[in-house]
């Protein structure tokens, strides 16, 4: 097939539930390709010689050889070459930000003027992950996980966080022959993939199949196990016995915008808010003793993808009336464009250019009403963005019961501060080695959002995968 007839195959769009009976459920709202449209849309790929999309993956998967398998309907081939350097394509495929990563550098993309007709990288990889979980009777583990093991080193790794970094960090060592034992302060292991994302995004039975595969491997899971109370993190080395530590504790810490009110009752983190959807079950009253907030209208503060997931799961808990409130307009908007549109698409109504000032509330403490501000725009800022600027005499006062605050968040001081000797940033994440990802004390290293702040699920498997390296090197090394 002539480049210029992968050209004129029209883009395959992606079949979703109907926008209004999804949200009210808790079901996956994009559908998944058939085979067909997957095979159809890896053969848009212009397969060229420099490989531009590579350069937008953290973890260097070979894009064009996956695509030109996919493409001969060769699926099984396709999640072999992805599987070479990424250990979760069914999580990576549904929530990485492609537009943002390998399809932003796509040649198809650039060539029609427009990156929403770059080759649909994540979703083909979606298909391939799914279809081969779906042979296996809905088990992820696939001959890629089953690789012949390193021959046992006899070196013990402990894994603190079982999240994304968590997980690529503990196969890589696993697979190396060290003896893995990952520490998880939830009762269910999958960290943020389990807490942050919501099921209409992120199935966690997906999740789970992840979780079974690194059992599969040999790594040990110890839940409700926090480390810097339930144990110090030098005690791993200096008294478990363990060669080396990965802090892989993410960033949970939520931020809040310090204003009055947000003491009140009916204010909650995002954080929090997803925490009691996505990990405890709030939405299935029935089947889940959790309790949780039935507020009938809603402000969500904050314009990135956690915003997007709180604004939306806030409908499906049963909100009549849901607000998202942000202090730029919509194109300064951090959140992906595809989640601004599916919240759009299911009643969110988006306030630009406001925020809030004050929480209102009434004689018992309780949410009552939020005020509010009008913004306009001024220079770009540190970050490129243009700054919001308050438009004085511009307050308004906004009719709603509950706020859910989605402003980020930054990295948990516990194991900092119980932790002597290890090298923090001005914004508490933790400092390592950029080449081997080793902190300030021998033995320990860091990766994912401890380490760069809130970030990707395949940036955070980039950190997992560099670290698993450095620990190896560091062992082998080692008098």
């Amino acid at each position: 097939m002539t480049p210029k007839e992968r050209m004129a195959i029209a883009p395959q769009a992606m079949p979703e539930q109907d926008p209004l009976i999804r949200a009210r459920n808790m079901n996956e709202v994009a559908l998944g390709y058939t085979a067909e449209m997957a095979k159809t849309e890896a053969s848009r790929c212009l397969q060229c010689p420099t490989k531009p999309c590579m350069k937008g993956c953290p973890v260097a998967i070979n894009i064009p050889g996956f695509l030109a398998k996919a493409s001969e309907g060769d699926f099984e081939g396709a999640l072999k070459i992805i599987r070479e350097t990424s250990l979760l394509p069914a999580v990576c495929g549904r929530v990485c930000p492609q537009e943002k990563q390998c399809q932003k550098f796509c040649t198809m993309g650039k060539a029609l003027g427009d990156i929403d007709k770059a080759v649909a990288i994540g979703r083909i990889e979606r298909f391939c992950a799914d279809l081969a979980r779906e042979k296996a009777n809905n088990n992820a583990l696939s001959a890629a996980i089953h690789t012949p093991k390193a021959a046992p080193t006899g070196k013990r790794i402990a894994i603190i966080g079982s999240g994304p970094a968590s997980i690529t960090c503990a196969a890589d060592c696993a697979r190396a022959g060290h003896d893995v034992t990952m520490f998880e302060a939830f009762h269910k292991a999958g960290g943020v993939l389990v807490y942050g994302i919501p099921e209409f995004r992120l199935p966690k039975a997906i999740v789970q199949s992840e979780i079974d595969a690194l059992k599969e491997l040999g790594v040990k899971i110890e839940l409700n196990y926090v480390v810097g109370r339930t144990r110090k993190l030098k005690d791993f080395i200096e008294k478990d016995g363990f060669d080396a530590v990965f802090i892989g504790s993410g960033a949970g810490l939520p931020k809040f915008m310090n204003i009055e009110g947000e003491n009140l009752v009916g204010v909650f983190s995002a954080n929090e808010y997803l925490t009691r959807a996505n990990l405890m079950k709030a939405y299935d009253e029935k089947g889940h003793d959790t309790p949780y907030w039935h507020g009938k209208k809603v402000a969500v503060l904050g314009g990135g993808n956690v915003a997007m997931d709180a604004s939306r799961m806030a409908l499906r808990l049963g909100a009549d009336k849901v607000y998202l409130i942000y202090r730029r307009s919509e194109a300064e908007m951090p959140a992906r464009k595809e989640e601004v549109h599916h919240a759009k698409e299911e009643g969110v109504e988006f306030l630009t250019l406001q925020n809030a000032k004050r929480v209102l509330g009434n004689d018992d403490g309780v949410v009552i009403g939020l005020e509010c501000h009008k913004f306009e725009l001024g220079e770009p800022d540190a970050s490129g963005r243009r700054s919001p600027i308050a438009i004085e005499g511009s307050e308004f006062i906004l009719d709603i019961d509950t706020v859910v605050v989605a402003v980020g968040n930054a990295s948990n001081p516990l194991i900092p501060s119980t932790t002597e000797g290890l090298e923090i940033d001005k914004r508490g994440n933790i400092v390592v080695n950029s080449e081997t990802n080793m902190t300030s004390i021998p033995g320990v290293f860091a990766g994912g959002d401890i380490v760069l702040g809130a970030a990707t699920v395949i940036l955070a498997m980039g950190e997992g995968r560099r670290a698993a390296k450095g620990i190896n090197d560091y062992l082998f090394k080692r008098p």
